[in-house]
Parts: structure tokens; sequence; C-alpha cells
């Protein structure tokens, strides 16, 4: 599994808005197993967003779709910047399908 942990900066005043379209446009990603949006409780404009993908080519191709295209410019004028992204690989958890085995 490919995963993405990643902090980004609304404009001040648009949290809400940079959220409702990352909610509109996570429905239904090919390969996404989990997709998580959350607030900061000390930043008012800080949101963060948990992903996990079957591989890192998932999430690669999920950058081409219309549809997440289309996302990025909606959002686009809402967005202050990203502070940080940290690349993981998942290994389970709940929710998550069950690691293979090895050997």
């Amino acid at each position: 599994m490919f995963g993405l942990i990643g902090k980004m900066r609304a404009a001040r005043g648009q949290r809400d808005a940079v959220m409702d379209v990352l909610r509109e446009s996570t429905m239904a990603l090919p390969g996404c197993l989990s997709y998580i949006i959350a607030t900061d409780p000390v930043d008012a404009d800080a949101i963060w967003v948990t992903e996990v993908w079957t591989d890192q080519a998932s999430h690669k191709a999920s950058l081409q779709l219309p549809e997440v295209q289309a996302a990025i410019a909606k959002a686009r004028p809402y967005i202050a910047g990203f502070e940080f992204q940290v690349e993981t690989h998942p290994v389970g958890g709940f929710g998550l399908p069950a690691p293979e085995k090895s050997g």
C-alpha cells in the first residue's frame, strides 16, 4: 500500500470551502482505500489529509482524472499553500485490507 499525510492551508476563512471541494471529489477514486479530511483543533485555516492507496501508481493516475483536475481548479483560489506532505507505507489497520503474508 501507499500512503500520504499532508497539511494544507486554506486562505483565511476559506477552510470549509476547501473541505467541501475535497469531500465532493473523493467519493470514487480507483485504488483509493481511505481518504480522510480533518480539521486542526488549534489552527482554523489548516486541513489535514490522510490517504491510503493500493499502490503509488493508483495515486498518480488519480491526479489525471477529469473530476480530480476539475476539483483542483475549483479549490485553487481558496488554498493558501501546502505546508508538507509525507509519504508512508501503510501495513494495515481498521478498514484496510489485511497485509499479505511473506514467505
